[in-house]
């Protein structure tokens, strides 16, 4: 087949472009500022191009800005509106399959049970509502019959050398520092990035899978004492875990805040909180299990970060 992706040179890009390559397709990068003969421009996505292509992945976006310095427009003109001219154009090409990477976060920011495809949207970030309106934008068109169409919203992505909200973690066990909030009891789901590459192909492959919305996450969540227990075994070093009382966390946290320390109310609250997504949709719709457990997917991605350092 071919296929295109834009954002090809980001974290998933670059991890799925290799592994469509290998299954036998031709890939083709979309980019504002092409730096190799096998990719081109958006201004370069003409008609014939895309006539051409079997198959689009839409990757590119404004990711979540974590020092809050971004302007909620700088959202909604990558994230959406991007979104909005090039699924104009595949709905006018001979291009058969669109899939468009949204976000969890789309869906909501903060959770309270499982998330599940029905879950009724409630952004709160100016990242989550743009990503939002592009899903809205898709799902309010006309599908044709030989067109497919893919929102996937993925939860945290890790993988080889993409640390991500790992970093902390691994900061703690590989220097010897207990992690100090073992008074909480926490899950969250993690997709890693093997297996997020495996759907995308099995999508591309499979005409059978409807289209739609599905959530992306491995087969099962992890608590934030979980990762430690998995990081001290990739590093095989004892598992520290201190149970700090709650009240003495939250005034760390705060004292954190003023000082600009590492611990700090927003780390306490990624490292404490409940995110549980729901992968029940997508594995059926695949009928096969992921490659990889979770467990196994972080163990790799752990086993990646000493070989950069």
């Amino acid at each position: 087949m071919n296929l295109a992706i834009t954002g090809n040179s980001g974290f998933v890009g670059v991890n799925l472009a290799p592994y469509l390559e290998n299954k036998g397709n031709d890939i083709v990068g979309v980019s504002r500022t092409p730096l190799k003969p096998n990719e081109l421009k958006y201004s370069g996505l003409n008609l014939t191009v895309w006539n051409s292509i079997n198959a689009f992945v839409h990757l590119a976006g404004k990711a979540h800005d974590l020092k809050n310095t971004s302007k909620e427009n700088d959202y909604y003109k990558v994230n959406t509106e991007l979104t909005k001219i090039l699924f104009d154009q595949f709905l006018e090409s001979d291009c058969e399959i669109f899939i468009y990477m949204s976000s969890v976060k789309a869906a909501a920011d903060n959770l309270e049970g499982k998330l599940y495809e029905n879950f009724e949207p409630i952004p709160v970030t100016a990242y989550g509502k743009s990503k939002l309106a592009a899903e809205n934008y898709i799902l309010s068109k006309n599908i044709p019959e030989n067109k497919r169409v893919y929102i996937l919203r993925p939860c945290m992505i890790h993988g080889p050398n993409n640390k991500g909200n790992l970093n902390l973690l691994y900061s703690f066990v590989s220097k010897g520092i207990p992690y100090p909030f073992g008074k909480y009891f926490n899950k969250r789901s993690f997709v890693s990035i093997d297996n997020l590459c495996f759907i995308i192909n099995e999508l591309i492959d499979n005409n059978k899978i409807e289209s739609g919305i599905y959530n992306i996450a491995d087969d099962v969540s992890l608590s934030t004492i979980d990762l430690v227990r998995i990081i001290s075994e990739v590093l095989n070093k004892p598992t520290r875990i201190m149970k700090l009382p709650k009240l003495f966390v939250r005034f760390l946290a705060k004292v954190g805040d003023l000082l600009l320390l590492p611990v700090n109310s927003e780390r306490l609250q990624k490292l404490t909180e409940n995110y549980v997504v729901s992968n029940q949709k997508i594995v059926e719709a695949i009928g096969k299990e992921l490659p990889f457990t979770a467990k196994e997917g972080l163990r790799k991605t752990i086993g990646s970060f000493g070989k950069n350092i």
